[in-house]
């Protein structure tokens, strides 16, 4: 998939592990992510989110994700195509700088990817958030994401499954 097509106005291309120091600086300025879904972002574990499948899935069917306003790197998202099933998408992690939040940023990027993978033929978008954090819950759900009623525990944490029909 030409993942320059997820968004109408940001540059989105597939980031390596060259842009780890970037990513890290925009991870680490989301303090209250991570308040909610410890540990603490590390350069390392960003590298292993970046290898990081579900079961059964390949690594063609992953995207790590970079949206860039200009040379800015204002997002990060990590994609996985056909998961749960061939019909679905699963965005296992996205979160925006700091300084971008609360100015809409963040919902258009998902609404141009959400027309994108409708008009690609998918029918729906899941994701998890965790249980408790206000800031992640308020956000998915003003971009029509709804709780399946499924959750799922980690050793830190619950995690809140959602899905939007696109």
């Amino acid at each position: 998939m030409d993942v320059s097509r997820f968004s109408n106005r940001y540059l989105v291309r597939r980031v390596g592990e060259n842009d780890i120091e970037e990513i890290y600086a925009l991870c680490g300025g989301n303090e209250l992510y991570y308040k909610f879904c410890p540990p603490f972002v590390t350069r390392q574990s960003i590298a292993d989110d970046m290898k990081a499948l579900p079961p059964n899935k390949e690594a063609f069917d992953k995207y790590y994700l970079g949206y860039y306003d200009g040379d800015k790197l204002i997002a990060v998202m990590d994609f996985i195509m056909g998961f749960p099933d061939e019909k679905t998408a699963f965005i296992g992690f996205f979160m925006t700088d700091a300084s971008v939040q609360n100015t809409g940023i963040g919902s258009r990027i998902i609404r141009d990817l959400c027309s994108c993978l409708r008009d690609n033929g998918l029918a729906r978008i899941r994701l998890g958030w965790v249980k408790g954090n206000p800031q992640a819950g308020h956000f998915w759900r003003k971009n029509g994401f709804a709780e399946t009623g499924e959750t799922y525990g980690t050793d830190n944490y619950t995690v809140v499954a959602a899905q939007r029909v696109l």
